[in-house]
């Protein structure tokens, strides 16, 4: 089964924003709304970064069907584990069990403003997984008193839980963490569509005895009238994307962003993202993400300002055109 999913991409739109566009992604159809969780936006052009929980909040009361999940909260500098189960449990509490937990390593963009250094990524996966056991111990509502390696916790209990246990993915960016994470979370979130690194998470759980993962994916689009002006937008909002992680996860502020991808041309990302008007293009390029395996596939539509004219004109055929591509059909909601 393949769901779709909408991105609420927090580093182009504002908070009150946002929830408009859950609420319309809901009446659309998608079967599940994925928030980023960022401290700054990649570049100064996105104007945007408001606190995603909050917004996750306020998301949670103003739909009624769509799934909730943060794409992805990094639970090792920006915020202490301890408190990140807490958030998730309100949310969950007050999505009546809607919401996922996605979690994942972080970026330098994000986890730096605290002002601790930038570990090194062996090192962030140490963060992680230690950070992951604290979560879900607290999340399964027990008192907990840790002193760990890179963590301490003291007498926390987490009071409001929701009646269904919340489930964790984890994003993983090579084999060393698919390796490391495949027997301790609940679901996969992948960067780009790689067959062979979702073979390996299926294969580890499949050795291991335990259930069947979902796959989550994030697929960028630029939907417009006039592909020009979607592939110019692309360009403006979206050229740091094609760096890749290795480099990403490394830089510091938007200037560093803008610095290294100061020679991209629209014409590079055109070749990365579809842009413009067609719907069989989108589709094709998502076609990718379910050939790999993915199981959930979340469109992120670049830009603010075609936003709601993509959730209220394209959204409906679009979604038509996905799912009967699909290898499988989302179940109607």
């Amino acid at each position: 089964m393949t769901r779709f999913g909408y991105t609420l991409m927090t580093e182009q739109s504002g908070p009150r924003e946002l929830v408009r566009y859950a609420q319309a992604a809901d009446r659309a159809g998608f079967d599940f709304v994925a928030s980023s969780d960022h401290y700054s936006p990649w570049l100064a052009e996105q104007g945007h970064s408001p606190n995603a929980w909050p917004v996750l909040g306020a998301v949670a009361q103003a739909t009624r069907d769509v799934e909730l999940m943060t794409f992805v909260t990094c639970p090792t500098m920006r915020y202490h584990p301890a408190v990140v189960a807490q958030k998730a449990a309100t949310v969950a509490v007050l999505s009546e069990g809607r919401f996922q937990l996605n979690l994942g390593a972080g970026e330098n963009l994000n986890e730096h403003v605290v002002g601790q250094r930038w570990p090194a990524i062996g090192e962030r996966h140490d963060m992680l997984e230690e950070a992951l056991g604290i979560i879900r111990k607290l999340l399964r509502g027990e008192r907990l008193t840790v002193e760990g390696t890179h963590y301490r916790v003291d007498s926390a209990t987490v009071w409001d839980l929701p009646e269904s246990p919340i489930a964790i993915g984890i994003a993983v960016s090579g084999q060393q963490s698919i390796s490391r994470f495949a027997p301790v979370a609940d679901h996969m979130v992948g960067t780009h569509p790689d067959k062979e690194a979702i073979d390996a998470w299926v294969g580890i759980r499949d050795s291991e005895g335990l259930p069947t993962s979902r796959v989550f994916g994030q697929i960028p689009i630029c939907w417009d009238r006039d592909r020009d002006a979607a592939a110019q937008r692309a360009h403006e909002q979206l050229r740091w994307f094609v760096n890749g992680w290795t480099v990403n996860s490394d830089l510091s502020t938007p200037d560093a962003f803008a610095a290294v991808s100061e020679f991209v041309r629209p014409e590079d990302i055109v070749a990365k993202l579809p842009c413009g008007p067609d719907l069989d293009e989108i589709v094709e390029a998502v076609s990718a993400y379910w050939d790999a395996g993915y199981t959930d596939i979340a469109l992120l539509q670049v830009g603010d300002q075609q936003q709601q004219e993509f959730l209220d004109v394209a959204v409906g055929p679009l979604l038509d055109k996905l799912r009967a591509a699909a290898p499988a059909s989302a179940p109607a909601r």
